[in-house]
């Protein structure tokens, strides 16, 4: 059975309050769609990024820390998510996810044996969560974060903003800076892969979306 849906959950939400109501969402979303969770790194990932200034790592020792600390949020995330399991084999994961219970994949084997993406931090999990995707034959990659979605700034009549982008083309995801890590449009570009960006604060927007295939948000057309 094909997965539904491979979601991100950012470690940006693991900074509030309300990590723990995107989780229970998850696991009641779990039993009726096929999913499955790739954690972002967060505070974990931080401690690597200190790291990597005060010691000046390599890329490859830094690229592999923060892969590391992805598990260690995948294990936060199980604990939060009732029920679910964890997996460190892409196929194992996807035939869990297929009988309706929500998968956490932990992915530093699978990307240290694969080695597909640079060593660098313009990789981050959101390109990750992406080849993970790719890799499980999902069309759908849903990156939870703190925000709205993506926004355009605009000036105009002396007022300055900023303005919700309902969808993107990956080209145009290409000559904008911010919301997504700076390598996801490269990697978008060779895949074919709808790519939403949603507030992982506001759980209902996540079901709206499994279930009417719409929401508030930001859409990335696959190329």
């Amino acid at each position: 059975m094909s997965l539904d849906a491979v979601l991100k959950v950012g470690g940006s939400l693991s900074r509030g309050q309300n990590l723990d109501s995107l989780c229970r969402e998850i696991a009641s979303l779990g039993r009726r769609h096929c999913l499955l969770v790739v954690p972002g790194g967060g505070q974990f990932a931080d401690q690597v990024r200190d790291a990597y200034r005060q010691y000046e790592l390599s890329e490859t020792a830094a690229h592999r820390m923060a892969l590391l600390a992805m598990d260690q949020y995948g294990y936060l995330l199980n604990q939060l998510i009732p029920g679910s399991l964890l997996a460190t084999d892409l196929h194992l994961a996807r035939q869990t996810a297929g009988s309706r219970q929500t998968v956490v994949l932990l992915p530093s084997k699978l990307i240290i044996q694969a080695d597909p993406l640079p060593h660098s931090w313009k990789v981050t999990s959101d390109t990750i969560a992406a080849w993970v995707a790719h890799m499980a034959g999902c069309r759908r990659l849903v990156l939870l974060k703190d925000v709205d979605g993506l926004r355009a700034v605009v000036d105009g009549a002396g007022l300055s903003g900023s303005t919700l982008i309902p969808e993107l083309k990956v080209k145009q995801l290409a000559e904008r800076a911010g919301g997504v890590d700076e390598y996801l449009p490269s990697f978008l570009a060779t895949v074919n892969l709808e790519t939403w960006v949603i507030n992982g604060l506001r759980p209902g927007r996540l079901t709206e979306l499994l279930q009417t295939s719409c929401t508030t948000g930001t859409r990335i057309a696959g190329s």
